[in-house]
């Protein structure tokens, strides 16, 4: 069955869609907004009164301070600056000797003439050793020989160190030479750094030897005077005189050391 029809017509009203209503916000939320905004704004004034504000009665206003004016200036120290280490030089006059001079040019031709006369010279030289020996052609058995060592700074350490530990070597050697014979072997004063003097006879060889050996910071000088041996009784007499001789040319040959 159909539904029968309406007799008369039915006139539809159209009408727009009306807006949503405003959300409504709580009245808590809006109190908790206002109470945090305003204790924002009291921090925010309680920050920046101390600085750019008035200032409040009993406290001193602080100026501000550039970070230069805080630090303290550093005084002039009293102490002078560390430096950096080297090793200590020597004394004036004790510098170690860097050079030797001519074999045959540390002694005089006056004091070689009167050791040797008429001497006939014969030398050998190196960096570190010299030896100038002055024999006669007149006299026999009579000659004089200088014999340097040069312990030199570019060689060693402790040059003097080790020229001193040479010069004692020798003077222990001294004591016990088994082609000599000693008549007497003592320390010599006033010679150099340190000095001694030897007076012997070559065994086998009828001559004697007055030989001075003397040391002065790096060098060592040996200086030996032979003559023929005297008659028995007269040593005495040669040991005065061949020790005489040879530290006469030690003293030269050392004031040649430079």
């Amino acid at each position: 069955m159909r539904l029968p029809r309406p007799s008369e017509p039915f006139d539809r009203v159209y009408s727009a869609p009306e807006p949503p209503a405003p959300a409504r916000r709580p009245r808590r939320l809006i109190l908790l907004v206002a109470i945090a905004s305003v204790a924002a704004a009291a921090v925010v004034v309680l920050l920046v009164l101390p600085l750019g504000g008035k200032d409040r009665p009993g406290r001193t206003p602080s100026a501000a301070v550039s970070p230069s004016a805080t630090a303290t200036p550093s005084e002039p120290s009293s102490e002078p600056s560390p430096q950096p280490s080297s090793a200590p030089s020597a004394p004036p006059g004790q510098e170690p000797i860097t050079a030797l001079p001519q074999p045959c040019g540390m002694v005089s031709a006056g004091t070689v003439g009167a050791a040797v006369p008429g001497a006939r010279r014969r030398q050998s030289a190196n960096t570190t050793l010299t030896t100038c020996t002055y024999s006669s052609a007149s006299q026999a058995f009579r000659w004089l020989r200088v014999e340097t060592h040069l312990y030199a700074p570019g060689n060693s350490a402790d040059p003097v160190k080790d020229a001193t530990s040479s010069y004692r070597t020798q003077w222990n050697q001294a004591h016990d030479a088994p082609l000599t014979r000693t008549i007497t072997l003592e320390r010599e004063p006033g010679l150099g750094d340190e000095a001694y003097r030897w007076f012997k006879a070559d065994k086998g060889q009828p001559t004697v030897v007055g030989q001075v050996t003397a040391r002065v910071r790096n060098a060592v000088v040996t200086v030996s005077y032979s003559e023929k041996a005297p008659a028995k009784g007269g040593l005495d007499g040669a040991e005065r005189s061949c020790l005489s001789k040879a530290a006469q040319v030690a003293r030269e040959a050392l004031g040649a050391l430079r």
